[in-house]
């Protein structure tokens, strides 16, 4: 079959694309963004083609999907439209994919990469697994009987998804441009999560015990009344260890090359997801050590005696588990965060959330938001100025004004956000290497 994607190198349809190939289609795509992304190069490994322009032919038997950031006014949708294709949504195409292996599926307001990303790190190097990571990274190998996907709650993507077992971080209020409140996201998740035979489940978070689970499902945390209990947590400048139990037996103590208690938590639920399918405690213990997170997930790094983070974090509790993670591996460094708000809907949802987890922080920088499916008409107006009045000190900067940053030589500089920051390394990689002295 053929598939044409377009939005190519958002991260999820790359990903999309990639797998499709790997199951033997022909898949080629449209994208604005002509500069390189990270996302491409799984595409780029492929040959998958990308096309910035108008006119390239497609055969009509072409199956079309597109990402949601595309509005029906783009050009390359109209143009679609008036060649006589009906779009497929995207996450019915996922959707397809998933019946066809016994899918896990990650989900989590937070946490879903990475929980993802050490789940395929345990099953790939033992069992074999097919995957799709939301960093740009998929796979298939129709052999493969596992397939592990992060299911991602954006516009409610994920109900599209046949999960054999479930596994659910947390859950916490965010993409208020798609939920009404909180008891609406709780809600969502629980349609998710009774879609599965089998669930793991964060314990500690009150919003996923209020989920009535119909199926069933075994919770994790430090609580003593969950199913599997971590305890003894050490987090170290060389990286975290913990002990996990199931019940009262004590099964193994685990050391990750992560930094955070809520790396420590998206570990424990791929150990016993692992556990499930039958990986050895021993084989766990051994490949923990040599996990390399995913792309744009604290990605470091090191400039004379300057350390950049390339991290995605994007909401306040993000911003902050991530800010006291930096703290643990780098005590003694000055932190400077610089922070760009993506979507108008949640920096007006977070503004005050947002200063207060960039306070974590010794100095901080916002950016002007940068948003590619919104129109800052239809909400109340908003700015990066209105974090920036909440925290003292506080500046704004931009790719143009990035030698403010020089002050922060012989720290840690850390850029956030999902909206892409590789300019802003890039200027500041620039400036650090021709102004040897502050």
């Amino acid at each position: 079959m053929k598939y044409y994607c377009i939005g190519i190198k958002g991260s999820g349809m790359s990903t999309l694309a990639q797998m499709l190939y790997d199951m033997g289609n022909e898949v080629s795509g449209y994208d604005d963004a002509k500069d390189y992304k990270f996302t491409e190069a799984g595409l780029k490994a492929r040959n998958i083609p990308i096309y910035y322009d108008h006119t390239h032919a497609l055969d009509p038997d072409t199956i079309v999907t597109a990402s949601k950031a595309f509005s029906e006014d783009h050009p390359e949708l109209k143009r679609i439209k008036e060649l006589g294709f009906t779009l497929t949504p995207y996450n019915e195409v996922v959707g397809d994919i998933t019946k066809q292996f016994e899918t896990i599926a990650v989900c989590g307001t937070h946490g879903k990469t990475t929980t993802s990303s050490l789940l395929k790190h345990l099953l790939e190097n033992t069992v074999g697994c097919n995957y799709f990571i939301g960093d740009g990274s998929g796979h298939i190998d129709k052999k493969n009987r596992l397939l592990v996907i992060e299911s991602d709650e954006f516009n409610r993507h994920f109900l599209a998804y046949h999960p054999k077992l479930a596994i659910i971080t947390c859950i916490e209020l965010e993409h208020t441009e798609i939920y009404k409140d909180l008891k609406d996201t709780i809600q969502t998740f629980e349609k998710f999560a009774n879609k599965a035979e089998y669930v793991i489940a964060n314990g500690d978070d009150p919003n996923v015990r209020a989920i009535q689970f119909h199926n069933k499902v075994v919770f994790y945390g430090e609580d003593t009344n969950n199913d599997y209990q971590i305890k003894d947590i050490q987090l170290a400048t060389t990286g975290s260890t913990f002990s996990l139990y199931q019940g009262e037996a004590y099964l193994d103590t685990f050391t990750i090359p992560l930094y955070g208690h809520h790396m420590v938590m998206n570990a424990a639920a791929a150990i016993i997801a692992s556990l499930q399918q039958g990986v050895t405690l021993e084989k766990i213990k051994d490949l923990l050590p040599s996990f390399q997170n995913a792309k744009r997930r604290f990605a470091e790094t090191i400039i004379g005696d300057t350390v950049i983070i390339d991290d995605y974090a994007h909401h306040p509790t993000e911003i902050r588990v991530t800010l006291e993670a930096v703290r643990q591996k780098y005590p003694t460094k000055k932190l400077t965060v610089v922070f760009r708000p993506n979507t108008y809907s949640r920096t007006a949802a977070f503004t005050r959330e947002f200063a207060e987890a960039l306070s974590v922080a010794d100095q901080a920088y916002i950016t002007p938001i940068v948003c590619d499916r919104e129109n800052p008409a239809d909400y109340p107006p908003v700015s990066s100025e209105d974090i920036i009045a909440l925290l003292p000190g506080s500046e704004l900067i931009d790719e143009t004004s990035i030698n403010k940053l020089l002050s922060a030589r012989g720290g840690v500089v850390c850029f956030m956000g999902c909206a892409t920051v590789s300019h802003l390394i890039e200027n500041f990689e620039a400036v650090l290497s021709t102004n040897k002295e502050v």
